[in-house]
C-alpha cells in the first residue's frame, strides 16, 4: 500500500492564503488565523485522501476541495500528478473570480 501523497504548494496558492488572511485580519485577527489553519489542515488531509475533492469539469486531474468557513466555503484547487498533490489556488466562494478561471 503506497504511503501518503506528497503535498506541494505553488507560490500562487501561498500568496492566496496570505491575501485571504490579510482581508480578514483588520476585522477579526482570530478568524484570520483560524481560516489559514483550516485551509492548511484540509490540504494536509489530501495527503491521505487525494481524490476527496470534486473533479473540475473540463480540466483533467484538477479538483476543488470545499472547506466550510463562516458564511461560505474556501475553495482549494489542486492537481494530482502521480504521487503529488499540487495546490494551485485558494479562494473564498464569495469572491468574484470572473477574471481568473485557473
Amino acid at each position: 500500500m503506497p504511503g501518503p501523497a506528497r503535498l506541494i504548494w505553488l507560490p500562487e496558492a501561498l500568496a492566496d492564503i496570505q491575501r485571504l488572511r490579510q482581508f480578514i485580519q483588520p476585522h477579526n485577527p482570530t478568524a484570520a488565523r483560524r481560516a489559514a489553519q483550516r485551509i492548511k489542515a484540509a490540504a494536509k488531509r489530501l495527503q491521505e485522501y487525494p481524490v476527496s475533492g470534486r473533479l473540475v469539469k473540463g480540466l483533467s486531474e484538477v479538483r476543488d476541495l470545499l472547506i466550510p468557513f463562516g458564511s461560505g466555503n474556501y475553495v482549494l484547487r489542486y492537481r494530482l500528478v502521480g504521487p503529488l498533490v499540487i495546490i494551485v489556488h485558494v479562494w473564498h466562494s464569495r469572491e468574484d473570480r470572473s477574471e481568473d478561471q485557473s
